[in-house]
């Protein structure tokens, strides 16, 4: 097996080669003066299983993953895996509006027709695996997240609604703490109050898990919600750290004590790694469905 590093997962794909003892090759990957990709993989030749770890977002990364799939295949590759720790258009899986397109489904089918297998992290929703054809598998961030913060002195995780509380669940579990879900209740027409729907917060160290932030409104306004509640302390940790515009900055001057990220995506704050996952379930042959 050889993993192929793509522009925006170089860090990860090597260790997702570390863990599992195999050859790591980064894509030498620039851009014309037009903004046009240019990739080029430093060997004469490929033998066997070829992993290629690389984003689909944002467009651009899409582009560069098709041209490192093909350069691949050009040097005699055999079966070609696609990990994409961080799914691109993901949210859009089903049509709104009259006349939109269903994102996903366009991605799936794109990936579909040029590799054997598609490994993702955390999808948006799980379902959206169902537009593949070839075996596929989408793995949870879950042990990752809970193995970072074991021993920190986390009293209780919290999901930020009741749609994502099967993940505070999750790594709830693995920490051996317990855990519930934020719930919004409106005081008065201009009043709401955010506090664990079971729960009592005060004198506890808390954490949130989510799947994605963006902006982080939400979480400042659970973080700052849970703070005059009582809680003596407050972080966040996600899968996907997007950190649109200056979000991070944002939530590192919030009333968060900390913001944590797995590194399916490079920032300042993605200190939790799902190379070990992501090389496990490779090197047991996927188990894809």
């Amino acid at each position: 097996m050889i993993v192929i590093g793509g522009s925006s997962s170089v860090r990860l794909a090597r260790e997702i080669a570390e863990n599992l003892g195999c050859e790591f090759i980064q894509a030498s990957t620039s851009r014309f003066p037009d903004g046009e990709c240019y990739t080029k993989i430093e060997k004469e030749k490929l033998e066997g299983e070829v992993v290629i770890v690389q984003n689909t977002y944002p467009d651009g990364n899409l582009v560069e993953m098709l041209l490192i799939r093909d350069a691949a295949a050009n040097l005699g590759a055999g079966k070609i895996t696609m990990v994409v720790p961080y799914f691109g258009y993901a949210r859009q899986d089903r049509l709104f509006k009259p006349g939109e397109p269903m994102s996903a489904r366009v991605m799936c089918r794109i990936l579909d027709a040029v590799c054997d297998r598609v490994v993702t992290i955390d999808l948006h929703k799980e379902s959206t695996l169902d537009f593949f054809t070839h075996p596929h598998k989408d793995l949870k961030a879950a042990g990752a997240i809970a193995d970072f913060f074991k021993g920190r002195g986390i009293d209780l995780v919290l999901a930020p609604d009741a749609g994502a509380a099967g993940r505070a669940e999750d790594v709830g579990k693995r920490m051996g703490v317990p855990h519930d879900h934020l719930k919004k209740t409106r005081l008065s027409g201009t009043e709401v109050r955010i506090a664990p729907a079971e729960m009592d917060c005060e004198g506890k160290n808390i954490l949130i898990v989510d799947d994605m932030i963006s902006t982080g409104g939400t979480i400042m306004a659970a973080a700052a919600a849970l703070r005059e509640a009582g809680a003596l302390s407050v972080s966040v940790a996600c899968t996907h750290g997007v950190f649109v515009g200056n979000a991070l900055d944002k939530l590192n001057s919030s009333a968060l004590s900390g913001v944590h990220c797995c590194n399916t995506l490079d920032s300042a704050a993605s200190d939790i790694s799902v190379a070990k996952i992501i090389a496990e379930n490779l090197k047991g042959g996927c188990r894809c469905r």
